[in-house]
């Protein structure tokens, strides 16, 4: 989009209730234009302001991915006032998106790698995107190994899980799942925080290794550390820093760290980049 502060109007297709206490719902959304579709484009981990009419716009990661035709997914946190309107709007509404903006994660420097992708609460919307875009047929031999590692505070908050059970089932991934504490006697997975799942079940780091991690800043904090110990650089891994996202071009200045405005020069950085940064965020 030429205009950045144009919006492209899109419908709500479909609202899923990701978790059991209805704060974070998915909102698959579509462009009222083929257009408007063709013009959005984006890679994982970028991602747009959003738009809801007579109550202002939030930024959110872009939870789906480009292989998937027309379909714009927001995974959203009931947490102000935008938020709280959206939550309480049906299919058929129609709200404004813009973007897409950021940088999205290093895809082509990624390619013949093996892959980690470790995330924690609803902070894996665009870790989501980017489990699609690695799976999908056109992508998958471009990549080595794939490791998805994801927690959540209890079962009932994780999200996608639909999604989480096929790609359990996949022969070309290795995934573990977690929560911080076992409420039902049903749960077959892993209990404990992310950073202990890191360091029992991720293989030492490799050249040809590298890491996507998104989630809370303590978790990143723990992760980071495990992920040292086992081995990998701070080259090798890569982080959004998708909580400072503000007005999506760097004009309002509230997104800066340091030198870097997020909006713009991210949310994507190398953990070697965060190293380099003030300690603010």
């Amino acid at each position: 989009m030429l205009n950045p502060y144009e919006k492209y109007p899109v419908t709500i297709r479909s609202v899923t209730n990701e978790t059991e206490d209805k704060n974070l719902k998915t909102f698959e959304l579509t462009f009222l234009s083929s257009e408007d579709a063709g013009a959005f484009t984006f890679l994982p981990g970028q991602f747009a302001m959003l738009w809801v009419p007579g109550f202002g716009e939030i930024p959110l990661g872009i939870a789906s991915s480009p292989t998937e035709t027309n379909k714009l997914l927001f995974s959203v946190n009931k947490i102000g006032k935008v938020t709280r309107r959206l939550h309480q709007l049906d299919p058929g509404a129609i709200l404004g998106v813009r973007g897409p903006f950021g940088n999205g994660f290093p895809w082509e420097t990624l390619k013949g790698k093996h892959i980690a992708i470790i995330g924690g609460g609803y902070a894996f919307t665009t870790l989501r995107a980017s489990i699609v875009y690695l799976l999908d047929e056109a992508n998958r031999n471009d990549f080595g190994d794939l490791w998805v590692l994801y927690g959540a505070k209890t079962a009932g908050m994780l999200m996608y899980r639909n999604e989480i059970d096929a790609w359990a089932a996949r022969d070309d991934l290795e995934m573990h799942i977690s929560v911080d504490r076992q409420d039902t006697p049903a749960w077959r997975h892993h209990v404990g925080l992310i950073p202990t799942i890191v360091t029992a079940h991720l293989p030492p780091a490799d050249e040809d290794a590298a890491v996507i991690l998104c989630g809370p800043p303590v978790m990143i904090k723990f992760t980071l550390q495990a992920l040292h110990e086992k081995g990998y650089g701070a080259d090798q891994v890569y982080l959004s820093l998708e909580n400072r996202m503000k007005c999506g071009i760097g004009f309002c200045g509230r997104c800066s760290v340091g030198k870097d405005c997020v909006c713009k020069d991210g949310p994507v950085f190398s953990s070697a980049e965060v190293n380099l940064m003030p300690n603010d965020f």
